[in-house]
């Protein structure tokens, strides 16, 4: 088992830099051995000299040339597969090679680099389109042809992996939230690739690994909180025992950091790290959304009415003050409660005041 983690740890491949300098040596030595053998096969054509129909045999050539001229041969039949180690890299990319079935190491940043001949790329994940930023493509509608040219340029499909910072925006989702009630919501992960082996030989396919897992933490966050504060319902979402005002709605960074912390515990054995994860959409579930619209806007109604009745007592406690300190009128407690009653009528009343002129006594 040790001997399998320390395999699947990352091998960095240096100096490999040097795919120009093979390049060149190859084009080289191709030149060379051209320039040979037809020099070889002039000289030979014209030193064999012929008597009527027959051939006398020449032997100036001596075994040395012969040697050379086979290797030639050899070496334009077969020097090409050095071609077949010669890699190109942009920046912040990497290949995760396998000679034969066994992982030998991983080449990262840009340059031209020149690895072992039968050396393999390997990138499971190379084919997955999930929407996210690397893997943005056109779409388009395929014919029948298009389909069978599509599956064939399969084998050519690029095996860099990339190490920018990427983008998974996961779809949105319904989940139910600490009350049971159905909302939905969408997150947005930004993520790299930390250990290339890792990533290549820990899972099957790292990309949909890393979208399961967000899945997974979106839902596991998002059942610890209600939609919105509710103040009938006493709720931890923190985990530490106390009761708090942690909601959906208006804890949105705290909620988004536990998923990027949750996200991050679960794949950190395929070598990923998150580096943000952000919440992009957040509603009620359609079958209950006119419900909950309502239920806001009574909500809503019953906070405005006692912001204005709390505000209305305040006056009507100041007017009588005032007309008592100043001594403009004498008021018993029974003038002062039908004071207070017409001023809280006006003063909460929804409608426009239509005033009303007394002509005759209180009593």
């Amino acid at each position: 088992m040790k001997n399998e983690e320390k395999e699947m740890k990352e091998k960095i491949l240096k100096g490999r830099k040097i795919g120009l300098y093979v390049l060149l040596g190859y084009l080289l030595g191709l030149g060379l051995a051209v320039i040979y053998i037809i020099s070889y096969v002039g000289y030979v054509n014209e030193t064999i000299p012929y008597y009527g129909n027959e051939t006398i045999s020449y032997y100036g050539v001596g075994f040395t040339e012969k040697l050379v001229f086979i290797l030639a041969i050899l070496y334009i039949g077969l020097a090409w597969i050095v071609l077949c180690g010669l890699k190109i890299l942009r920046p912040q990319e990497a290949y995760v090679f396998t000679v034969f079935g066994k992982y030998i190491g991983t080449v990262k940043g840009e340059g031209f680099y020149f690895i072992h001949p039968f050396a393999r790329a390997f990138n499971p994940a190379a084919s997955t389109r999930l929407g996210q930023s690397g893997d943005v493509k056109e779409v388009k509608k395929l014919g029948q042809a298009d389909k069978g040219q599509e599956k064939s340029s399969g084998a050519l499909e690029d095996k860099r992996i990339s190490l920018k910072v990427m983008t998974l925006n996961n779809s949105k989702q319904k989940i139910n939230d600490y009350l049971g009630n159905p909302v939905e919501i969408g997150i947005a992960v930004m993520w790299k690739v930390k250990d290339t082996a890792k990533a290549v030989f820990n899972v099957d396919n790292f990309k949909e690994y890393l979208s399961l897992q967000a899945d997974t933490a979106l839902r596991n966050i998002v059942r610890q909180y209600p939609y919105d504060v509710n103040p009938n319902y006493k709720i931890d979402t923190t985990g530490d025992g106390e009761p708090d005002d942690g909601s959906l709605r208006g804890s949105s960074e705290v909620v988004a950091r536990r998923i990027k912390e949750d996200i991050q515990s679960r794949v950190e054995f395929a070598g990923l790290e998150i580096v943000d994860a952000r919440i992009t959409h957040l509603s009620y579930a359609p079958e209950i959304a006119q419900s909950m619209l309502v239920r806001q806007q009574a909500s809503a109604l019953i906070d405005a009415r006692a912001m204005i009745v709390d505000g209305a007592v305040g006056m009507v406690e100041m007017a009588l003050d005032q007309l008592e300190d100043k001594g403009v009128v004498d008021l018993d407690e029974e003038r002062k409660a039908a004071m207070v009653s017409n001023l809280m009528v006006v003063l909460c009343g929804n409608s426009e005041v239509s005033p009303v002129i007394n002509s005759g006594s209180l009593y």
